[in-house]
């Protein structure tokens, strides 16, 4: 399983943004083209090991929507979107993420009190999104089931861990070596 995942990943170019080396690739970009045997790789693995006995799947604009209606698709569970750009609905919050390579705000709508979520992300390399984010989202009374890191980078996973005391699923760790995607290990492994 994820053979086509671990072959995309593998034959991404590197691009340096200041003295992060960020990698291109579907699942993470949307370029070059996705798939669709990766994302029901990735849907399957996420289905496999993550706990789907939640409410809504919650996805992070703009690369986690992909990742989220597939697993939608295949679970017939309603996701939601935590988006970068505010609306002003009633409820709205506003989570302030810092990543390797920026800052921005995100907004939270139609998630409530008491809902069971599973939480997805494109990528954990620095943890500042994620752990911003189930920070506020234990804040709204949500009960995190599973948090999902499709691709790990760096120690990103142990700082959210640590920091949050949530587990993070990741299913490819990697890492950039000489300028090239070197695969580590895969949840399946």
């Amino acid at each position: 399983m994820l053979e086509e995942v671990k072959k995309s990943l593998e034959s991404s170019p590197i691009v340096k943004k200041g003295d992060y080396n960020y990698f291109v690739n579907p699942i993470s970009d949307g370029v070059p083209a996705m798939d669709p045997k990766m994302l029901r790789e990735l849907s399957l693995v996420v289905h496999k090991h993550a706990d789907l006995d939640i409410d809504k799947i919650v996805a992070v604009e703009a690369m986690g929507i992909h990742l989220a209606t597939a697993l939608s698709l295949a679970t017939d569970i309603p996701f939601v979107v935590i988006r970068k750009r505010q609306y002003g609905l009633e409820g709205e919050k506003q989570v302030y993420q810092k990543t390797g390579y920026g800052s921005s705000n995100l907004y939270i709508n139609d998630l409530h009190p008491g809902e069971k979520i599973l939480l997805i992300d494109d990528v954990v390399s620095t943890g500042g999104t994620l752990i911003a984010l189930i920070k506020t989202l234990e804040d709204l009374g949500l009960e995190i089931k599973s948090t999902v890191a499709v691709i790990e980078k760096g120690e990103g996973k142990e700082i959210v861990e640590k920091e949050t005391g949530v587990e993070v699923l990741s299913i490819i760790k990697l890492d950039v070596i000489d300028g090239k995607v070197v695969i580590e290990k895969t949840i399946e492994d």
